[in-house]
């Protein structure tokens, strides 16, 4: 079956693409130029490398799916990066996410009842999910107090929101993938935490979002 080694494309064109955006991306050049080289080469490689007609369009989306899932929602960071207060805008995109997992590890396992999505993630509830929200806010508002002081009491409102937001969908996204192809976690590298595309699925939708506020709408 022709599966296994359209997951293998995949990686390579997760690890090769996310290295081309990183590191060969000019400073003034839109985010959608080497994405769309990267999408005209791998059509290219799939075309070039058929072995079974009958599979050819799953390995292409796999293959495809590796350029758009990493490459391109990770190189947003190198965008924040470049905003004025680059830096503390990305920390404060890490701060939001990471109250809203605490938040919702500890709300979720203390008064979870209700499931949030049991087909995706049979652990995460409705309660956790609204803890999630309360660390993000949270959050927010520390960042505000220690580091960001230009942000108002509406922008910790909003990047809470809405980074806590998509970081929560980030995480549901990576668990329906892991469950499509029957793996608990993504890899070992991290003991007892899954493996690295595990530590950065909230972080891969946070940072667009983040992105998006911050040079349009702050």
């Amino acid at each position: 079956m022709a599966l296994p080694a359209a997951r293998g494309k995949g990686v390579f064109a997760s690890v090769a693409g996310t290295a081309f955006c990183f590191f060969f991306m000019l400073p003034d050049m839109p985010i959608l130029f080497p994405v769309t080289f990267l999408m005209l080469f791998y059509g290219l490689v799939s075309l070039l490398g058929i072995r079974d007609i009958k599979h050819s369009a799953v390995e292409a989306a796999l293959l495809l799916m590796g350029v758009l899932y990493i490459p391109l929602l990770l190189s947003h960071l190198t965008l924040l990066h470049g905003l004025a207060e680059g830096k503390h805008w990305i920390l404060l995109m890490l701060l939001i996410v990471m109250s809203g997992d605490t938040g919702a590890f500890y709300v979720g396992s203390t008064l979870g009842r209700r499931k949030l999505y049991p087909v995706v993630s049979p652990n995460k509830s409705i309660e956790g999910m609204l803890g999630g929200f309360v660390g993000s806010i949270l959050g927010a508002f520390i960042a505000r107090a220690v580091f960001f002081p230009g942000l108002t009491p509406v922008d910790c409102l909003a990047t809470a929101l809405l980074v806590g937001l998509a970081g929560q969908l980030g995480d549901l996204f990576e668990s329906l993938l892991k469950r499509s192809f029957g793996v608990k976690d993504s890899g070992n590298i991290f003991p007892g935490h899954g493996g690295m595309l595990d530590r950065l699925d909230s972080i891969l939708f946070a940072a667009p979002t983040l992105y998006i506020y911050a040079s349009n709408i702050y």
